[in-house]
């Protein structure tokens, strides 16, 4: 089913991003999650929501 991103609300973003976390895809977790922050109106939870899901750009550590 296709549906019109304008349609997709900030739970949907965050459904999607805890799908990709599952599917142990992070980027995508981190892209769709900061989505969700973007569209949320309260500045307290969208900084919860980056917090859930950090870039996983900066977070990963190098190992030999």
């Amino acid at each position: 089913m296709t549906r019109d991103p304008a349609d997709l609300t900030v739970a949907d973003y965050l459904g999607g991003a805890r799908e990709m976390t599952a599917a142990d895809r992070p980027y995508l977790a981190h892209l769709l999650a900061e989505e969700a922050a973007r569209r949320t109106a309260d500045p307290a939870t969208a900084a919860g929501i980056r917090a859930s899901f950090p870039d996983p750009v900066t977070t990963r550590t190098e190992s030999d």
